[in-house]
């Protein structure tokens, strides 16, 4: 599968080149985006911009993504997301369970607001220093 890749200070952008993610497909991204779980920069924001359709199983790859992510304390945004897909995810009830955002510029924000939250409520010493 082609990717776009573009890694940034506290992120990297996938962007899949192919419009319809299918099984296969959403195993090697799946791959993809788990490799960066190992790296220094772990968040990982996925551009929609070139897909045009997805089924169930790379909708649920979506979810367990997103779960492998925050259970590493990392985030997963999904953004650029097409109408077709965006009501896929609505009629499949996932839409509340995965972060979206309309534009990537809006994804960066919620990956820092996230690290910034990771920060804050990761360490308990500035509780303890009272």
């Amino acid at each position: 599968m082609n990717f776009k890749i573009d890694t940034k200070e506290k992120f990297t952008v996938i962007e899949p080149l192919e419009p319809a993610l299918n099984d296969n497909l959403a195993v090697a991204l799946y791959d993809a985006c788990v490799h960066y779980l190992d790296e220094d920069i772990k968040n990982i924001i996925l551009n929609l911009m070139s897909v045009t359709s997805i089924n169930k199983k790379v909708a649920d790859m979506f979810v367990e993504l997103h779960q492998e992510f925050y259970n590493n304390d990392a985030s997963l945004v999904l953004c650029n997301i097409c109408v077709e897909v965006v009501a896929f995810l609505k009629n499949e009830e996932l839409d509340y369970i995965l972060n979206c955002t309309p534009t990537e510029s809006e994804a960066w924000d919620i990956v820092q607001m996230e690290e910034i939250e990771r920060e804050l409520l990761g360490g308990d010493d500035f509780l303890s220093e009272e």
